[in-house]
């Protein structure tokens, strides 16, 4: 099969002819799928860069951990068939069903997780696209407790853009805790994540305002929530926080200072400015939520979580449950991303394009060869 991999940090991937993958014979899950989407996320560029130090993977490297599609093969007593379409997320490939975080189950804390024996925390497990081969090949192993059916009529490039960016951007909505009406801010709303998130949000009853600074993502959102009330664009490079405040303060007929503002944030660049934007935003007792994991961290004051009560919380990705009804969600209001395609062959010219920051999803269609491009 074909497959492009790293074969050093900061280098171009490389397409090469290797062998199909087998299933793992010691795992009663494991799925080999004829893949069909594979989308590039933010991470994969933190990988190559060699910025992921928990996760050193051993090269030759077959990235991509958000990709869909074609169930060829199972291990025997699979719930799973030959020709059925999936979505795979990376995380959680082979978990142990043992450990705390498999054990655990649903809380309080967190009603959404998956039911004990399978955690996308697993502390065993593995990765497709950072540990284990990802989805930059023709096929992968994947783990059927990770994945999800396609609903009727979503194709796979649209769903495997949801694997990653889809279902952490709808975890990390659910994780604001907020009831129809709130106002949620969303930093870098014109990203992959961004602007699938201010879809959600709208579907979610939510009032959102999306914040970003540069002239491509921003123009994407704003095609987003073109014609949406309860959504708005602030370009945070003309328009300060505390003036926004004031405008919904205003909006929302608040007088006291800690009162107007935001219910919660969500912060996806990996920018001390936004991150600080985004904590201006918030009323008292608000919730700012991090996705972004900058190599060096964010400063946060401390006057912000004593005296203001503001609570910082992070979110990676969302359960396997919260994965199925994201996908059922996005079918049902139609989320969708805007995405452009590129052939497995001409991954670094996508890779090239990611860098350019212009918004949107980039992904590979296994269906596409370069004469279509």
């Amino acid at each position: 099969m074909k497959a492009q991999s790293l074969e050093a940090y900061n280098t171009p991937y490389a397409l090469r002819s290797v062998p199909v993958p087998t299933l793992n014979s010691s795992s009663q899950h494991s799925v080999l799928i004829k893949v069909d989407a594979a989308s590039y996320c933010h991470t994969d560029a933190v990988l190559a860069a060699g910025q992921l130090p928990p996760f050193p993977p051993s090269f030759p490297h077959i990235g991509c951990h958000e990709f869909a599609g074609t169930v060829i093969s199972t291990s025997p007593g699979s719930s799973l068939r030959a020709g059925d379409r999936i979505g795979v997320p990376g995380r959680a490939l082979n978990a142990c069903g043992t450990c705390f975080e498999c054990a655990a189950g649903p809380t309080a804390d967190d009603p959404d997780a998956d039911e004990p024996g399978y955690s996308v925390s697993c502390l065993h497990a593995g990765n497709n696209g950072i540990s284990a081969p990802g989805g930059f090949a023709e096929y992968a192993v994947v783990d059927e407790r990770q994945v999800a059916p396609l609903p009727e009529g979503m194709g796979a490039v649209d769903a495997a853009v949801l694997m990653c960016a889809g279902v952490t951007i709808y975890a990390a909505l659910k994780r604001c805790r907020l009831a129809p009406g709130q106002r949620v801010g969303i930093l870098g709303c014109g990203g992959g994540l961004g602007h699938l998130g201010l879809q959600f949000a709208v579907a979610m009853g939510l009032r959102v305002l999306g914040v970003d600074n540069a002239d491509g993502p921003l123009q994407l959102a704003r095609e987003v929530v073109q014609g949406r009330e309860r959504a708005r664009i602030v370009d945070a490079r003309i328009e300060d926080a505390a003036d926004v405040v004031t405008q919904v303060g205003q909006e929302d007929s608040k007088l006291e200072k800690g009162e107007k503002g935001l219910d919660a944030v969500i912060i996806l660049p990996e920018s001390q400015k936004a991150f600080d934007y985004g904590m201006a935003l918030l009323k008292n007792h608000g919730r700012c939520v991090v996705v972004s994991f900058p190599e060096k961290g964010f400063h946060v004051s401390a006057w912000d979580l004593v005296f203001r009560d503001i609570s910082v919380i992070g979110s990676l990705v969302g359960s396997n449950k919260t994965l199925r009804e994201m996908l059922q969600f996005s079918a049902k209001y139609g989320v969708r991303a805007h995405i452009r395609t590129f052939p497995l062959s001409k991954l670094n010219e996508l890779v090239n394009e990611y860098h350019k920051g212009q918004g949107g999803k980039l992904v590979i269609d296994m269906s596409l060869q370069d004469e279509d491009c």
